[in-house]
């Protein structure tokens, strides 16, 4: 599967200051290594790759110039997830576009392979979740699940949304605006019963992750690590 890769970098990281202080929210260190090494990690394969920046632009652009990634800096304003995508598009291969937040650490399975393993051409959307029970510091619950295994945003919310999803890009033809977040791209998806989720398999887990100097690392031998600047949260699946 030729999928093309969008990896949202461009965020403040307001919330794990002072870590973010002189550097990029995607440059903070999880054991030993940057973020957006853990997430290009996920996503790696054949396909073309677009990494945002925004905030300490040129210590990401530094940090990559030796991945075979194009990244783009949105300047002076941030576009937000929908926004960033939107603008990448032409950078961008045919659909589906796998899209992931930088801000998360995982082990096992990897997400791309998760993803494109599930993936059918009657979807829109496919975004990889875990039951919200689960989630340790992850505020609210995003999605429930109805009868025939779509995404809802109706009744019983359970699921929580990890940051990584495989999306179709043509609706974003249909938004005017400039700054706008994925969920703009998400509504007509969940309307149209064509949001699909994809679940972690069973020995996915996680342990929480606390920002302390320069570098984070896991309090306990960790299975897998989800960080978080929304906050810093650890997410896990049954």
């Amino acid at each position: 599967m030729m999928t093309s890769v969008m990896v949202f970098a461009a965020g403040l990281g307001t919330r794990m200051r002072p870590l973010t202080d002189d550097r990029p929210k995607a440059l903070v260190q999880v054991a030993g290594r940057p973020l957006i090494d853990h997430a290009l990690d996920q996503v790696d394969g054949p396909g073309a790759k677009v990494v945002n920046t925004h905030h300490h632009p040129d210590k990401l652009a530094d940090h990559l110039v030796r991945r075979d990634v194009t990244v783009l800096r949105e300047d002076p304003t941030l576009l937000e997830t929908g926004g960033g995508l939107k603008n990448a598009r032409p950078h961008l291969g045919p659909d589906p576009v796998l899209t992931m937040n930088s801000d998360a650490v995982w082990t096992g399975p990897r997400a791309r392979a998760t993803l494109e393993a599930a993936w059918r051409d009657h979807m829109d959307g496919l975004l990889l979740v875990v039951p919200a029970a689960r989630a340790v510091g992850h505020k609210g619950q995003d999605f429930g699940i109805d009868a025939d295994g779509r995404l809802t945003r109706d009744g019983i919310r359970d699921m929580a949304y990890t940051g990584a999803g495989l999306l179709r890009t043509d609706l974003l033809s249909d938004i005017d605006a400039d700054i706008f977040s994925l969920w703009e791209l998400w509504r007509p998806m969940l309307a149209k019963g064509t949001l699909r989720r994809s679940s972690r398999p069973p020995w996915f887990g996680s342990r929480r992750t606390r920002p302390t100097g320069r570098s984070t690392s896991p309090t306990s031998s960790p299975e897998s690590v989800c960080l978080s600047s929304r906050p810093i949260s650890s997410l896990t699946s049954s």
